[in-house]
């Protein structure tokens, strides 16, 4: 920077950059006029008026305070911290109902966050590929990130405690289709804590789905591993994770151009020097008052100090002044200490004293939902113990004639297949129902599930199995036993990757893969394989002095196998082929 004074005229400049002698475009301040030069940037010309001698000194001192002021505002802009933020929303899905305000809550926060500072990749009604494209363009973006984050409206389900996207495109209609038809949330949520200092993710995603039932449905005897809501996200230090209700619920989609977490989202988020934890409590409040008590928006955080996403000034409210507002803040953050600690707890007992100190805090109604969740809890527990004290012995089953007869009706039950508990003569559940199940197999009309000597007469007189062997997942019926059907799939295999764009620098790379009990040993490749042959297989790799990864979606037939492989972070994808050696 530099002063010119030629005893009329003192001119501040920035070094580097050379004025103009037109004055016509100034903008007069004072006796000074701010001369554009290139943006930001400007020269002040000072005009001195009277004696040189008598003004230099106060001119030199306005010149100075102007130079205080700019030099801050420059500084600040500076110091700025960096932005990004992932925003889809989906409601045109073309296999199920379509939802009312999806892309409404999408579009309207995106706007929000533009206005916070975010530089937003946004996306609405994305089929399969456009998702992962989005996806694929704000992870790059991540690199210089101080504050990540994701918004996500739509369909979302769990599977196996993993959540997904779902795509408009999507059909799901068996378990084989997660691997190439939905998108992990852990691929997005991984890639925000791994390279941004703050990552915030808020999940309007656990909506009644169409999904998941037919999903279920098509899993048969595996369809509890597909939950209701979504399953918790894992968060590494500095990441808060908000849903739109607790994990394992369901969300309402509202009435209104935005679903009810959205819209208390879009009122709160970025108030004026509020942390985002207390904006996320102010929502929880709009939630419930807005259903009435039955959606209870949910949050894990790691984060290791507050996260500001206005700096503003926050408005003090007129009713209280400035002597007891401060207890009332330090009261608050006693109890939201309070609550943190006991948020996780299975004793309804630590609900109860909160509720007590707090009847009308700001985590009343999660408290009373929380002993509501604990009673019926037991309750389940106690109808269990009573079906299992059921299933000892009743009447006439102290007499050793009757326990007898029930153990040798237990032997042949066993022996046609219909019976897989212990035989030990104690007639219960297991055995009424193997007795059931051989009598409508056969045809017989029962007069009652109890053994007898009738029922003993008939099973003696079979010689062949009865009731078909039912064998747990990654099993199959072999020789009468349920035996492993995952080690059809051990030895040695070439897997090979074939790129379909010039972005992985190579056409085509083989790898030999040893595959043993279900899971693969061998260096930098980890994963394991199902019973149906379907595998997340995940390659470790060092390129340029950074650690990357592939992740490879397979499915085996037989000798064979076959998927698709994209690079993480990276434009890199293909096919890939597996053939057993």
């Amino acid at each position: 920077m530099s002063f010119v004074n030629d005893g009329q005229n003192t001119i501040l400049g920035w070094s580097g950059y050379s004025f103009g002698s037109s004055y016509r475009t100034a903008v007069q301040i004072g006796d000074c006029w701010r001369v554009p030069i290139i943006r930001p940037y400007f020269a002040l010309h000072c005009q001195l008026r009277h004696s040189p001698r008598r003004r230099t000194a106060p001119a030199m001192r306005s010149v100075y305070l102007l130079l205080v002021l700019l030099f801050t505002v420059f500084s600040a802009e500076a110091l700025a911290d960096r932005r990004i933020a992932l925003v889809i929303g989906n409601s045109a899905y073309q296999k199920v109902r379509r939802l009312p305000n999806s892309t409404n809550d999408a579009s309207d926060m995106a706007l929000k966050l533009k206005g916070l500072g975010f530089e937003v990749v946004s996306g609405s009604d994305l089929e399969f590929a456009t998702m992962r494209g989005a996806v694929r363009n704000f992870i790059q973006k991540l690199n210089t990130a101080d504050i990540a984050l994701f918004y996500y409206s739509g369909h979302g389900l769990q599977v196996d405690g993993i959540n997904y996207m779902v795509p408009v495109d999507a059909h799901l209609a068996s378990y084989d289709d997660l691997d190439f038809e939905v998108l992990s949330m852990d691929l997005v949520v991984a890639a925000m804590e791994r390279n941004s200092k703050v990552s915030l993710v808020f999940l309007d995603a656990c909506r009644d789905n169409p999904f998941a039932r037919n999903l279920a449905q098509s899993m048969g005897t595996r369809s509890a591993s597909v939950g209701e809501g979504l399953a918790k996200l894992g968060g590494g230090v500095g990441s808060l994770i908000a849903f739109a209700t607790q994990p394992g619920n369901v969300a309402f989609d509202g009435v209104g151009r935005n679903s009810p977490f959205t819209t208390a989202l879009l009122r709160h988020l970025g108030t004026p020097g509020q942390d985002v934890t207390r904006d996320l409590i102010y929502a929880r409040r709009d939630v419930l008052e807005a259903t009435h008590g039955k959606q209870v928006p949910w949050d894990n955080s790691s984060l290791t100090g507050e996260v500001v996403l206005n700096p503003g000034v926050a408005p003090e409210p007129k009713s209280e002044s400035p002597a007891t507002n401060t207890p009332a803040k330090a009261e608050t953050a006693v109890e939201i200490a309070y609550w943190e600690t006991i948020k996780d707890s299975g004793n309804k007992n630590f609900f109860q004293a909160y509720l007590e100190r707090y009847p009308n805090g700001a985590f009343a109604a999660l408290a009373k939902l929380k002993i509501e969740v604990l009673d019926e809890e037991k309750r389940r527990l106690q109808g269990e113990t009573q079906a299992t004290s059921s299933d000892k012995p009743i009447g006439r089953r102290d007499d050793e004639g009757y326990r007898d007869l029930a153990l040798s009706t237990q032997r042949e039950l066993s022996r046609v297949g219909c019976l897989a508990g212990q035989i030990d003569g104690k007639w219960g559940l297991a055995s009424k129902k193997a007795l059931q199940d051989f009598a409508r197999l056969r045809g017989i009309n029962l007069a009652s599930a109890e053994p007898s000597a009738d029922v003993l007469k008939r099973l003696q007189e079979i010689r062949d199995t009865i009731c078909p062997l039912s064998c747990p997942d990654g099993t199959e019926a072999r020789g009468g036993r349920c035996r492993s059907t995952v080690g059809g799939f051990d030895g040695m295999w070439a897997l090979t990757r074939r790129a379909t764009n010039p972005s992985c620098g190579w056409p085509e790379l083989t790898s030999n893969i040893w595959i043993a009990d279900g899971q693969i040993h061998s260096p930098s490749w980890e994963g394991n394989v199902a019973p149906n042959g379907v595998s997340t297989i995940i390659l470790r790799f060092v390129h340029k002095g950074r650690n990357e990864r592939n992740i490879l979606y397979v499915k085996l037939r037989g000798n064979k196998g076959a998927g698709k492989f994209y690079h993480v972070g990276g434009e890199c994808a293909g096919v890939v082929e597996l053939r057993k050696l």
